[in-house]
């Protein structure tokens, strides 16, 4: 019963109940106690009234009156003269006093709890003020044996009320709460199953409906949790099918990139002075494009293999990838370079080319989609703790969806067609340089990305 919400909540509810009853109980004793000996007073006053109606009464009659009013003496100050009213023998020692005239709340509670819990028979003097102000002090003996029953019996009574009214009250709560709260919580938990069964399923995504505000904004929550888990496991099925793809079509390819690097040795030898120039070029990029392939290969998976950091002279780089983009935009589009010739940087060759060229590739393709003369502009230089490149053009800029998801993959798109998977790749292979990729602006005047490479991890 203690391993559900519903009974934990039910035993809570009754302890509750019980310890606002107890709490209230310690007064009432307290009360009890005053009342009853306040009615020892008043019978005590009335037992004394009747030798005031005769000047002498038996002793068996006065022994009676006593008997009845369950006291031993009583005492009646009038005019400052104590007179002893009624009498019989003590048994006892008197052991304390008690002045109900003006008793303070913390003695009242203290002096009822004793009486309470002390089950021993002791006498005690009561003082108290006569009924109707038929004198100025009234004092009586009385044994405790009979307040101390009373009080028992009284304690006893309301704590039997006090369980029937918490067990009624756990109950009505408890049904209250199953009906409000629980039925409500365990539909959302049987959403939860449903949905953990099937995530693909769009149709398992709760439908929020709770009359409870708190409860709804649980459900609000979780369905906007589930939108996007299922969104997140179309999209890495989506990614895991492209993987099998890419694989199978970087074996074809690989092969017959093979072949053609066969060729190109052939070309090398040519005497032709525009093939001797432009062949070096083609064998660096058919080598780029199988070290790619058997890449994607080795790993079969979409995380990139860790950089093979070597010192490179960044101009060089450079101009490898402003040859290929001339050659793909056909002299639309001009390049500058800003970088000096003997500025070295150490990373992993392969990968930063393919970030840089996928960098002028982007910006070349949104260059092409606009009328005027594009331009695009590679810029590097060695700065405080880390080296920098820039990607700049006069392009148009970056749309605002494109902006919202530039580095996620197949959400980043910048073109029309585009996947997105550029950036994305970029951006993961200059973290796996402990770089950052960002994009420094993006207005109606251009682009411009910015790479940023640490000499800490050099």
């Amino acid at each position: 019963m203690f391993q559900t919400l519903s009974g934990r909540f039910f035993i809570l509810t009754v302890l509750f109940v019980v310890l606002a009853e107890v709490l209230i109980l310690v007064p009432s004793v307290a009360r009890f106690r005053q009342d009853y000996l306040s009615a020892s007073l008043e019978r005590a006053q009335i037992a004394s009234l009747a030798l005031e109606a005769e000047d002498r009464i038996s002793s068996d009659l006065e022994a009676e009156l006593l008997e009845t009013a369950e006291i031993y003496n009583v005492v009646l100050r009038r005019n400052e003269v104590r007179q002893l009213v009624l009498s019989s023998p003590i048994p006892a020692p008197i052991v304390a006093s008690f002045d109900l005239r003006h008793p303070s709340a913390y003695d009242l509670v203290v002096d009822g709890l004793a009486a309470l819990f002390d089950s021993s028979d002791h006498v005690i003097r009561v003082l108290g003020d006569p009924v109707r102000r038929a004198g100025l002090l009234i004092e009586i003996t009385m044994s405790t044996r009979g307040l101390h029953e009373a009080l028992v019996a009284y304690a006893i009574q309301v704590l039997w009320v006090s369980t029937a009214i918490s067990a009624l009250t756990a109950v009505l709560l408890f049904w209250a709460v199953r009906q409000a709260l629980l039925l409500p919580m365990r539909q959302v938990v049987s959403h939860m199953q449903s949905y953990a069964n099937a995530p693909e399923d769009a149709r398992s995504i709760i439908a929020p409906n709770a009359r409870l505000r708190e409860l709804r904004e649980a459900q609000d929550a979780m369905k906007s949790m589930q939108v996007e888990l299922t969104g997140a496991l179309k999209q890495k099925e989506r990614l895991a099918q492209l993987g099998g793809a890419v694989a199978k079509i970087s074996h074809d390819l690989r092969n017959i990139l093979s072949s053609a690097q066969l060729f190109t040795d052939r070309i090398e030898a040519s005497e032709d002075p525009t093939v001797a120039r432009l062949a070096p070029k083609l064998v660096r990029s058919i080598s780029r494009a199988i070290h790619l392939c058997e890449t994607t290969l080795a790993y079969g998976r979409a995380e990139e293999s860790a950089p093979q950091l070597e010192w490179l002279k960044l101009s060089r780089l450079f101009e490898d990838v402003v040859e290929a983009e001339q050659l793909a935009s056909e002299g639309k589009i001009t390049f500058t370079r800003t970088v000096a010739e003997d500025l070295q940087l150490r990373a992993d060759p392969e990968q930063l080319y393919r970030v840089i060229s996928n960098l002028c590739r982007n910006a070349r393709q949104a260059l092409e989609a606009t009328p005027g003369q594009g331009q695009i502009d590679l810029s590097a230089a060695d700065a405080q703790g880390h080296w920098w490149i820039k990607v700049q053009d006069n392009g148009p800029g970056l749309p605002e969806r494109a902006k919202n998801n530039l580095f996620t993959a197949f959400q980043g798109g910048t073109t029309k067609g585009g996947s997105g998977l550029g950036l994305a790749i970029s951006a993961e292979l200059i973290r796996g340089h402990g770089g950052r990729l960002s994009l420094e602006k993006s207005d109606a005047q251009g682009s411009i990305f910015s790479i940023e490479l640490p000499k800490a991890n050099n």
